[in-house]
């Protein structure tokens, strides 16, 4: 069974790896099919990631549209601070009903009240937050097991 995945980020996300590394750490998201191919093993060739990165809350609106249009299996999303604000967001993802893990790369829970708050997370399969890049793998593993469920 071949799984095609949306990775979607939002603003700020593009300079990962030379933002904030206290936060954020030192990898980009170049570092990610490695992570994910070394968590899913035999698995991963049954995976197709499609990056994408916006720093444009309609064009993060036009990409999810985009994932329910080309019926991506799921959604790999950190949507970043729009996490914390955008009922647009939330609105597409309840409506394009693509499965979707937000994934956070630090700790949200140990940050300020604000970035604890999601207006995304009642519209997805799972919350991962503060296992730096591995949270990608982790959301992709999490979507496989879950299509695998459902299929």
């Amino acid at each position: 069974m071949m799984y095609r995945f949306l990775v979607l980020n939002g603003p700020n996300l593009g300079a990962l790896g030379i933002r904030q590394p206290e936060i954020y750490g030192p990898q980009g998201m170049d570092a990610v099919p490695e992570i994910v191919l070394d968590l899913l093993g035999p698995r991963s060739t049954q995976v197709y990631l499609d990056f994408f990165q916006s720093n444009h809350e309609g064009v993060l609106l036009d990409k999810l549209e985009q994932a329910h249009h080309e019926k991506q299996d799921g959604i790999v999303f950190n949507a970043g601070a729009y996490t914390h604000t955008s009922l647009a967001l939330a609105d597409c993802l309840a409506w394009i009903q693509v499965p979707c893990v937000e994934v956070h790369i630090s700790n949200v829970f140990s940050r300020e009240s604000l970035r604890q708050q999601s207006m995304l997370a009642r519209h997805t399969v799972g919350v991962i937050s503060g296992f730096g890049m591995l949270g990608y793998a982790l959301a992709v593993q999490a979507l496989v097991h879950h299509c695998d469920k459902i299929r």
